[in-house]
């Protein structure tokens, strides 16, 4: 263990001391670099102790779901006011959490409410929409707004944002990060309200974001080791960046890139993929990896590659989490880009990253997990020796520390087992033979049809092996025979048009008959959050519409 308890702050700045003149981050034509976030983020923390906000209870003093810090959302598209918010939040211990652009104005309530947010950073386009509720959000009183190209002018009481990075330290010293300070990561809500994570800004730090030297699971010893790494490596790693920040994942590979002393390549167009621009940055810059969720991101970017003339000698690896990249995009993948390594990665924000794929299997990867990682028994009351089959995917040791604001579901999700707290979000996996994992998907996603156990995700993945699905989502919908019967929601390559009957064969290559779908719903499009994840009620009420 390390001498002392990471925090985020204190090791961005111990990196950015080591190469300060090393780019972190390109972005539409400008270059920033380590030293120019780091300074920056100094101003945003002390614009945020001058109007109180920071630390008013230490963790010692709180419940697991408990919080004594102010909490900032992040209201924003991907920039560079993204990364300085986080980091000057941390320093001034403040908790920064990631709000959705997408939100309706209720979703953004509930949000905010739950979160008891007391400050936010937004985009002046989103300026109109948070004008209209924040009557209804009484704790919210620092408002600070980042001009863009809507040109909206700054809300009533609100800052802008260029204003406050130039902000001189204050009379009193800022307080001291520390590892015990909160880093705060809402969930999805793909599957029901929103929820924050609460976790130590250490265990996230180590169990996801860099904390760990390649390969190892013993965390660094000290922060003058992680900024030695970023030293030799400097510059040397560039890494697209395409899911928003407001997903977790992409905090955890934008801070990992950071210990390698890597830069960050972001596209100019930030709220939709625009493949062409990708993949001419991508050339441009030299990027070595582009992360991906799922064929949503990967699917057009094939489709590109195999259209124009681009020059990517330079890219090695398509990393992948969140979503799967069936069979089919992974060998158009293999064959436009040769050499190319695709990786495939396993986490959740209750569990943080926890598995790379131990093969690059034709369906389904598998997993080789960590020691902490484990399968628990449909009890919860023992870990599954390898080959024993089903159970819940779980994990030990870096965990967060609850659910803000909701004892019962913190109890529920982090169980005490045998002395031992564990992290159990919800996932299925089964344990192999050799110690492999193989997922099965998450058990809210389980469809429950004629009294046996369907994994959507695994259906998903049969119905996207046949060649003209470019898309796909399998949802259950009630029936009076089946109490629920399994259902696919798909889109097709222009000017095919796959019958029934076809699909069904596709299917049945890859999985038993009972699972196959009993029907087949074309769409145009599927609704997806801005990380590529499925939006789950809507494909519920598309199905239940289609009952015929």
């Amino acid at each position: 263990m390390p001498a002392q308890l990471f925090n985020l702050s204190s090791v961005f700045h111990g990196i950015a001391e080591a190469i300060p003149d090393v780019p972190l981050l390109t972005w539409r034509g400008r270059q920033y670099r380590y030293r120019d976030v780091d300074t920056r983020a100094d101003g945003i923390a002390h614009y945020l102790a001058s109007v109180g906000m920071g630390c008013h209870r230490e963790r010692a003093d709180l419940a697991t779901h408990e919080s004594g810090q102010d909490h900032l959302a992040l209201y924003l598209l991907n920039g560079n006011e993204y990364v300085e918010s986080m980091i000057g939040a941390y320093r001034a211990r403040v908790a920064p959490f990631n709000c959705s652009y997408r939100y309706i104005e209720a979703e953004l309530v509930h949000m905010l409410s739950d979160s008891r947010a007391t400050g936010i950073v937004y985009h002046a386009r989103f300026a109109p929409v948070l004008a209209a509720v924040r009557d209804q959000l009484p704790d919210l009183r620092v408002l600070i707004q980042v001009a863009d190209e809507s040109s909206n002018d700054l809300l009533p009481g609100a800052v802008d944002y260029e204003s406050i990075v130039t902000t001189a330290a204050p009379a009193e010293p800022l307080p001291t990060p520390q590892g015990e300070d909160l880093y705060l990561l809402y969930t999805g809500g793909t599957t029901g309200m929103p929820k924050g994570v609460m976790w130590r800004q250490h265990d996230i730090f180590v169990s996801s974001m860099g904390g760990r030297p390649f390969g190892s699971e013993q965390p660094y010893e000290s922060i003058d080791a992680i900024a030695d790494v970023a030293r030799q490596a400097a510059g040397g790693v560039a890494s697209m960046l395409l899911a928003p920040l407001i997903h977790g994942a992409a905090q955890w590979a934008m801070f990992n890139l950071m210990t390698m002393g890597g830069r960050l390549v972001l596209p100019d167009t930030v709220d939709t993929l625009q493949p062409a621009e990708v993949l001419r940055l991508v050339e441009k810059e030299k990027v070595i990896n582009i992360p991906v969720v799922g064929d949503a991101m990967a699917r057009p970017i094939v489709d590109e590659i195999e259209r124009g003339d681009y020059d990517l000698s330079s890219l090695s690896m398509i990393s992948n989490g969140g979503a799967a990249v069936s069979h089919g995009v992974r060998e158009r993948l293999r064959a436009a880009v040769p050499g190319i390594f695709i990786l495939d990665v396993m986490g959740s924000s209750e569990g943080g990253l926890q598995m790379s794929a131990a093969a690059d299997a034709d369906d389904a990867p598998t997993f080789a997990p960590q020691s902490d990682t484990a399968v628990l028994s449909d009890d919860l009351d023992r870990i599954l020796a390898p080959g024993e089959g089903e159970g819940w995917l779980a994990r030990r040791s870096l965990v967060p520390l609850g659910y803000l604001g909701d004892p019962d579901k913190t109890a529920r999700t982090f169980p005490t087992i045998d002395g031992v707290r564990w992290s159990v979000p919800g996932d299925r996996a089964v344990i192999r033979d050799q110690g492999h994992l193989q997922m099965l998907g998450r058990s809210s996603s389980t469809i429950n049809s004629g009294g046996e156990k369907v994994f959507a995700e695994e259906v998903e993945r049969a119905v996207l092996t046949h060649p003209d699905v470019t898309d796909a989502v399998v949802v259950g919908r009630p029936s009076e025979r089946w109490g629920s019967e399994v259902v696919a929601i798909i889109t097709t390559a222009a000017g095919t048009d796959p019958s029934h009957s076809e699909l069904v064969a596709a299917c049945r290559q890859h999985i038993a008959g009972y699972k196959v779908p009993k029907g087949f719903i074309r769409a145009e499009s599927l609704v997806r959050s801005p990380a590529g994840k499925i939006d789950l009620r809507w494909a519920k009420s598309v199905a239940a519409a289609n009952d015929s």
